[in-house]
């Protein structure tokens, strides 16, 4: 669907003001301010973010009474279980906890639920088995927010609960022995948006502190928590929560350590995919190449292969992983493909240039899986979208996966739609939701009657807002490193998105990938150069045919290739550059 391009305003004399108070570049200056960075004093911490900036992990809403609770669990030599999640955030989260818990004396396991079989949270059975087995103390991570109701089943089993998360709260608080949060009510801690993986780190952090006796932890500590932060900036990129404070800094840093020190598994992982072989990280690799292999084996089913992957000691057996996980992430993308064509199918009896939301349902597709395409057509139409995977017998409830539109909350429309549900969960973004069979029909009319109430006809076309305005001649190495500064980028902080007019196309576009991208060579005023459109295959006959100029969205990158290093775009957007009509004066 066409999208609005909506270009930022350039004031000269802000940028120059900017450029000249902070010492930075005019380019750099402008797309600060289009970040909302506009005092001299806000352009250094943005940039070159430090390590020691991160709050003291003490002061995160719940972390001393789960250190006391955790420590007086060791002391008393109590088995503790930590229970995750089974995406790429979970999974690094009950990595991150696990390893600290084990490295200061404790008798520790992990839980990570079934995705399919059990769904997010914590779930009575699963308290039921852990209690069975012994276990003493159970501590989320991830997960536990919204189940007060576990909470107190858990304390009926003779077991103590530590819940530490990051998602919205249901409707009472779970009265654990502590619950750790960035936004619990009643505190006001400095830095909100903090993903699990975050909130497991400044935790663990914490309990170093205390088996260091001191706030310096001990030599070993140090080496576990720099290593640790590797992990959590894995589940800051993967969970997109906003790239701005603490954010910023997890990442930053965690990138240089899973260069630097990276676990076994994800060492191997990361010579499967080639990314040893680049001088720095970025978060795309982390985007499009970690985060999926994890997320891959999460999605079908085997979450404690990827805490394995990320926890084991025994380089046969972290070499053997990541094998594994490689190759299921290649299944996973053939089924996404499959469930891709299925639900194009069925959208040919909605009107998703009109309809306010789209809510498909197909017995047969995994339920993994659906997440993933629900995201795509979501970004592709602009609209919420909820695709619902039915079981082929009609035994089990549905499992749907709901993904949202800026300004539109999922969560609070699931929650008005809840007496046609079983189950739902989530935050504004993404949700999830169980449904009978029977109850669909009923449950599409009233979430698209929800959305089309609450989503106003002006916002059901995609907007794109761009940086700036460039040629391709001005992109050089060095501006584009100058544009690097920026980084990380991620939710909250895009790689910065810049336009072009009078683009040709120096010859026709190639097919990649499957015939799912496109390979461009662009020119404009006698300079080339090379563009990818990700996602773009289905733009191929629209440009083969096109005839005359266009006008690129596009974001510049710098692609490192056997040593050498390029300036490409990968092109967001395009549109037919029509010059503009100037009507002759009348008279």
């Amino acid at each position: 669907m066409a999208k609005i391009w909506r270009l930022h305003p350039h004031d000269s004399r802000r940028v120059g003001d900017l450029e000249r108070a902070a010492k930075v570049p005019g380019v750099v200056a402008q797309l600060l301010l289009c970040r909302g960075i506009d005092q001299p004093a806000m352009v250094l911490p943005f940039l070159e973010p430090k390590l020691t900036e991160l709050f003291e992990p003490d002061t995160l809403p719940g972390v001393v009474a789960a250190c006391e609770t955790i420590m007086a669990a060791i002391a008393a030599k109590e088995p503790i279980v930590v229970y995750g999640d089974y995406d790429a955030d979970g999974m690094t989260s009950t990595a991150i906890l696990h390893e600290c818990l084990r490295l200061i004396g404790a008798t520790v396991s992990y839980y990570v639920p079934h995705r399919i079989d059990e769904g997010y949270g914590l779930h009575d059975d699963a308290l039921q088995q852990l209690a069975e087995r012994g276990a003493k103390l159970v501590v989320t991570v991830d997960c536990g927010i919204a189940c007060a109701d576990q909470v107190d089943l858990a304390h009926q089993l003779g077991m103590k609960i530590v819940i530490t998360d990051h998602h919205e709260f249901g409707s009472r608080l779970p009265a654990a022995e502590a619950v750790v949060h960035p936004r619990l009510p009643g505190t006001a801690y400095p830095f909100g948006g903090l993903c699990g993986a975050g909130v497991a780190f400044k935790l663990a952090w914490a309990l170093c502190q205390r088996a260091s006796n001191a706030k310096r932890v001990t030599e070993k500590l140090r080496e576990y928590l720099l290593s640790a932060v590797g992990l959590a900036a894995i589940g800051t990129v993967a969970d997109m929560v906003p790239m701005t404070g603490e954010n910023r800094i997890i990442v930053r840093y965690g990138l240089q350590a899973l260069r630097e020190r990276p676990p076994l598994g994800l060492k191997r992982l990361m010579t499967l995919t080639k990314l040893d072989a680049k001088p720095e990280l970025e978060c795309e690799d982390i985007g499009f190449t970690l985060a999926p292999r994890l997320n891959a084996a999460g999605r079908l089913g085997q979450a404690q292969l990827g805490v394995e992957l990320l926890t084991t000691q025994n380089s046969e057996r972290a070499a053997a992983l990541a094998d594994y996980l490689h190759e299921l992430n290649s299944s996973r993308d053939s089924l996404e493909r499959s469930i891709q064509i299925s639900a194009k199918k069925l959208l040919a009896d909605f009107d998703p240039a009109n309809d306010a939301a789209l809510v498909l349902a197909h017995p047969g597709w995994h339920a993994g899986i659906i997440g993933i395409v629900a995201g795509r057509l979501a970004e592709k139409y602009h609209r919420p979208v909820v695709m619902i995977a039915q079981d082929e017998l009609g035994v089990k409830p549905g499992i749907g996966s709901v993904r949202s539109v800026p300004g539109f909350d999922v969560h609070a429309a699931l929650a008005e739609c809840s007496e046609y549900l079983l189950g739902f969960g989530g935050h504004q973004a993404a949700a999830g939701l169980k449904i009978e069979a029977a109850q669909v029909d009923s449950f599409r009319e009233a979430f698209c009657e929800y959305a089309e109430k609450n989503i106003q006809p002006e916002q059901r076309t995609a907007e794109l807002w761009i940086d700036a305005e460039t040629t391709l001649g001005c992109l050089n190495l060095a501006t584009v490193q100058q544009i690097e500064r920026l980084a990380p980028f991620g939710y909250g902080n895009a790689r910065p998105l810049l336009t072009a007019s009078n683009i040709e196309l120096a010859e026709p576009p190639k097919k990649i990938g499957n015939d799912r991208h496109l390979s461009l060579r662009l020119k404009q005023y006698g300079a080339t150069m090379r563009g990818v459109a990700f996602g773009g295959g289905e733009w191929y006959d629209e440009l083969v045919k096109h005839k005359g100029p266009l006008k690129i969205a596009f974001r510049p990158i710098i692609n490192h290739f056997q040593g050498r290093r390029n300036v490409e775009v990968q092109i967001t957007d395009w549109q037919p550059d029509v010059p503009a009509v100037v009507p002759l004066p009348v008279g």
